[in-house]
């Protein structure tokens, strides 16, 4: 459980390894990140310290490690060996260090930590603000609810699906697919991370033509679906690729957080209220090991600061390689708020080989649907076409919230049977 900081301070916990005491490097820690350094200098008088220094609040020792879990020369110079202890580190930092400048928060509670010589493993796990703090910063211009106003989905999953082949379609070849997919009953419908702005379909062509699409489904059938056009680029062009969006009545943008960076991703947020679509390609480098690198509390944490209105977790049973907790774990962040005070959830996009044979397991997990349901083969491969994939999905979030097994509602529902027959074989 994390505790609510103090209004003039925060927390951020983290787990670590180090041969050495532990109290003695959670203070290194502290002052390293606020008014520290490996000795005391000039001007660090105690006054100072009182007000800007970062104080150790809580070590849990854990049990330790024979092995190091990374390597370290500055250990190793010092012939210094294990046992390797771990602890679960909880240090408070002083808001007046910071403001509100999310740049310098990720710095403060990550930066140089992961390369102090005491330690031969760190992960930032988790980050807590204070109301008073977080309400500084920015909120979701939609979350969940705007989501679901714009899309008209007023309950249950909402059902997407990813524009493939991932590049290589021309604008004129993928408003054709957006209309097939339209068509199939989608309620959302994203570019992949590597198609942004490319010659072969650039924006300023592929934004007009895909919603020229949309628009005349809409007319059709009053369903608006929801596009999130991939702008990831330098921050001038993201902001006029945003504008041309709002131009054509799109509604929502998909930015790839890690290579835009925080700063990027304000200034977009500020200058558009498009749903923004939050994708974490690249979140691996910094979480899969266990001793590095950053979790999906603290990371997530970091970009609703931003205002990010979706936030990728994988998916259930997926194609990638992390554990169902974990994605069970980072969607549950995702729908908790960061404070009291005022609804700043966000929604969780799962993806990756998400078909509906897994939405039993997804329903398990969350034990909710305010969820966006993300399949690509899982509809296009569908052996009945995407309407019928879509509505293979529909039929599996239908059973699970219903408390029905899924291959006894697929004995009367014949897109649900293909699914399980298909898929469930090749899985």
């Amino acid at each position: 459980m994390h505790f609510s900081p103090p209004p003039d301070r925060f927390n951020a916990t983290y787990l670590i390894e180090t041969p050495l005491d532990l109290v003695k490097v959670a203070d290194i820690m502290a002052g390293e990140q606020s008014c520290g350094t490996f000795a005391r200098v000039e001007g660090e008088t105690d006054l100072l310290r009182e007000r800007a220094r970062a104080t150790v609040t809580a070590i849990e020792e854990l049990v330790p490690s024979p092995a190091p879990s990374l390597p370290n020369a500055w250990l190793a110079r010092r012939r210094t060996s294990g046992p390797y202890r771990r602890a679960r580190v909880t240090i408070s930092f002083p808001i007046e260090n910071v403001g509100v400048n999310l740049a310098t928060l990720a710095a403060v509670v990550a930066g140089n930590l992961y390369d102090l010589g005491e330690v031969t493993g760190l992960r930032l796990d988790t980050i807590t603000l204070p109301f008073e703090f977080r309400r500084r910063f920015a909120r979701p211009a939609h979350g969940i609810v705007g989501t679901r106003k714009l899309t008209g989905v007023a309950q249950g999953p909402l059902v997407g699906s990813i524009i493939k082949p991932n590049v290589g379609l021309s604008s004129n070849d993928t408003a054709a697919l957006v209309a097939r997919l339209c068509a199939a009953g989608l309620d959302f419908i994203k570019d992949d991370e590597v198609c942004a702005d490319p010659a072969h379909a650039p924006l300023a062509e592929r934004i007009p033509a895909v919603m020229a699409a949309v628009r005349r489904h809409q007319d059709a059938t009053g369903k608006a679906v929801m596009v999130a056009f991939n702008i990831t680029d330098e921050t001038d062009a993201m902001r006029r690729h945003a504008d041309a969006i709002a131009r054509e009545h799109g509604t929502c943008a998909m930015v790839s957080l890690n290579w835009c960076g925080f700063s990027a991703v304000e200034t977009l947020r500020r200058s558009t209220d498009l749903v923004l679509h939050g994708h974490r390609n690249g979140f691996g480098a910094f979480s899969r090991h266990p001793l590095l690198g950053i979790s999906f509390q603290a990371y997530q944490t970091l970009w609703r600061l931003a205002g990010v209105d979706h936030m990728h977790v994988h998916g259930v049973q997926g194609k990638f390689a992390q554990d169902d907790e974990e994605v069970a774990s980072s969607a549950r962040d995702c729908v908790t708020p960061l404070t009291g005070g005022f609804d700043d959830r966000v929604l969780p996009a799962f993806s990756s080989g998400q078909w509906a044979g897994t939405a039993h397991a997804t329903f398990d997990a969350v034990g909710h649907t305010d969820v966006l349901f993300l399949s690509g083969g899982g509809i296009m491969a569908h052996p009945g076409g995407p309407a019928a994939g879509v509505t293979s999905i529909r039929q599996a979030w239908d059973a699970v919230t219903a408390d029905i097994p899924l291959n006894i509602a697929a004995q009367s529902q014949a897109e649900l049977r293909q699914a399980l027959d298909f898929f469930g074989t090749s899985k």
